[in-house]
């Protein structure tokens, strides 16, 4: 076990900057089972899911080099009846590989994908995504097999904005010749992300970034090189760690045309930023010490705000005058480190499994704590760098799963932050 120890209280100040997203990382390492020729992938944050992901493909028979966020996979010759169960039960995006192995073997046979503890994250939308493309579907000993041997080209209704099943079809239909159609999906910025690469690859993709994409698929997909897109939800906690430490601090390379609703979040809190745009369409957030007022927030589809985004708003609520309310329609589990914020001091009530109030100002106390799950473990780190004293976050190695070299970025801004192994 891993630990991050965080001496808080303290003002940061300097530069970070964002790295490569990981939820569109994953997609794009799928995308590359689509061919036998190689894919050559830049910008990909050196995270553990990333590492996690190319263990699976090796594990599949494709060759998987990286250097210096670089990532180069060759998947010459595949064999589907070779999955890790252990791998894939531990990283919940390998469920992309439905999709892409269904485009290159015509059949897959997968343990349901594990992840996080945010709670329920069934795969009905897309077995049934799936379903609509003639594929044929069974489950026998918790494993789900989809055989897509009579699977061709058509129109799929989600049942939801599910991102990851959006590019799940998206790599299905790349491969399916003829024309398909995806209405009802969903349109982040990784989800683009994919369909550019794809089509790269020889898809003809329209329409990404709206709710209806259509795909004129090809057998015949060949190699590319493409540069990954920067992490907005990255890029979206660094500004609120600035805010909640009341920092003068400088976050580089912001995709900031996709955190449009964020920015106007950020308005109505009172956060001091200014956004200097930059010529690679990127760029540079300026934070200054704030007077922050209380809110209310809730996630939505984008563009709206990201699920992955919410937590950190409260420890901001921690920190304003006032009662603030944060809402989270889409997991019962989202709020687990509200308990761990009361533990520290919030004044935090949960009126449901899907919204908080939170009432501040309050003075955070260090304590020692659990990462819990990705998104939430980076909110206690933020938290423990705003609090009084120390906090010991176990369990590092979960929040390493979506951010990369934390210790040495923060502490590259004054945080005393230092790595137990």
């Amino acid at each position: 076990m891993s630990q991050f120890v965080i001496q808080g209280g303290k003002q940061l100040s300097g530069e970070i900057t964002v790295l490569g997203s990981k939820n569109a990382a994953l997609p794009l390492m799928a995308a590359a089972l689509l061919t036998s020729e190689p894919v050559e992938l830049s910008n990909i944050p050196p995270i553990s899911d990333v590492d996690r992901m190319s263990t699976i493909l090796r594990s599949l028979g494709a060759t998987v080099e990286y250097d210096n966020e670089a990532l180069t996979i060759q998947a010459s010759d595949i064999s589907a009846e070779e999955i890790s169960a252990e791998d894939v039960g531990a990283l919940r995006g390998s469920i992309l590989l439905m999709g892409s192995l269904l485009g290159r073997a015509g059949r897959v046979t997968l343990p349901r994908p594990g992840g996080d503890i945010i709670g329920a994250r069934p795969i009905d939308v897309h077995l049934d995504g799936f379903a609509q493309l003639n594929a044929t579907i069974s489950e026998e000993n918790d494993m789900v097999i989809i055989d897509g041997a009579n699977m061709k080209a058509g129109r799929v209704v989600l049942r939801e904005f599910s991102v990851t099943a959006t590019e799940n079809m998206l790599l299905a239909c790349a491969a399916l010749p003829g024309t398909s159609v995806i209405e009802i999906a969903a349109a982040e910025p990784h989800v683009v992300a994919l369909a550019n690469l794809l089509t790269h690859m020889g898809a003809r993709i329209t329409g990404a970034g709206t709710h209806t994409i259509t795909i004129e698929g090809s057998k015949n997909l060949k190699g590319a090189s493409f540069t990954n897109i920067q992490d907005m939800l990255e890029a979206g906690l660094f500004i609120l760690l600035a805010a909640a430490t009341q920092s003068t601090a400088t976050v580089r390379g912001v995709p900031a045309d996709d955190l449009l609703l964020f920015f106007k979040k950020l308005d109505d809190i009172g956060v001091t930023y200014e956004i200097e745009n930059g010529a690679d369409g990127l760029s540079s957030v300026h934070i200054k010490p704030s007077k922050m007022r209380s809110f209310k927030v809730q996630t939505l589809p984008y563009p709206g705000i990201a699920t992955d985004l919410q937590a950190p708003f409260s420890v901001i609520a921690t920190q304003v005058q006032g009662s603030s309310l944060i809402h989270d329609p889409m997991y019962e589990g989202r709020f687990k480190h509200i308990n761990e914020l009361i533990k520290m001091g919030a004044d935090a009530i949960m009126c449901d499994p899907h919204r908080v109030i939170i009432t501040g100002p309050t003075s955070l106390t260090g304590k020692r704590i659990p990462s819990l799950d990705i998104r939430a473990g980076a909110t206690l780190l933020m938290a423990g760098l705003t609090a009084q004293g120390q906090t010991i976050i176990d369990h590092a190695e979960i929040i390493d799963r979506g951010y990369a070299q934390l210790t040495e970025r923060l502490q590259a801004m004054g945080a005393d932050i230092t790595r137990k192994e």
